[in-house]
């Protein structure tokens, strides 16, 4: 795959991608209901990703290829981001890397929020 020549379009990429991004996951909501710093802080580490030029990225201690991380990124929609903001701030411990414990919580949101919503009804109704 062909990589940007200058930092200008390199820049223009980064900036079609957080187009991109905020359009899935419903930024204008997202910042009603969450820190706009926080929302942007991710938004631009997604952003991050996106335009990598890394055969890998390290997530939970993997170095998983770019290609599946950008295409699990690309799924992720405005609950899923619910999800994210709740999680790290149901996260009380001191996290020391904080991003990367960004890019885990991105990762595996749409395979642990299906779980953790489960365990959730499951628990308000008592099951």
């Amino acid at each position: 795959h062909p990589s940007p020549s200058t930092d200008e379009q390199r820049w223009m990429d980064r900036s079609e991608y957080l187009k991109e991004i905020k359009e899935n996951i419903e930024y204008p909501f997202l910042c009603q209901q969450f820190n706009r710093d926080d929302v942007d802080e991710v938004v631009g580490l997604m952003a991050d990703v996106m335009c990598s030029t890394q055969q890998t990225i390290r997530i939970g201690g993997n170095d998983i290829p770019l290609t599946q991380v950008q295409a699990r990124f690309y799924r992720l929609d405005y609950s899923m981001m619910v999800y994210v903001f709740e999680s790290l701030h149901r996260n009380t411990t001191k996290v020391r890397n904080i991003r990367a414990y960004l890019l885990t919580t991105l990762f595996n949101a749409p395979l642990t929020m299906n779980n953790y919503y489960q365990a959730e009804v499951q628990h308000d109704f008592g099951l």
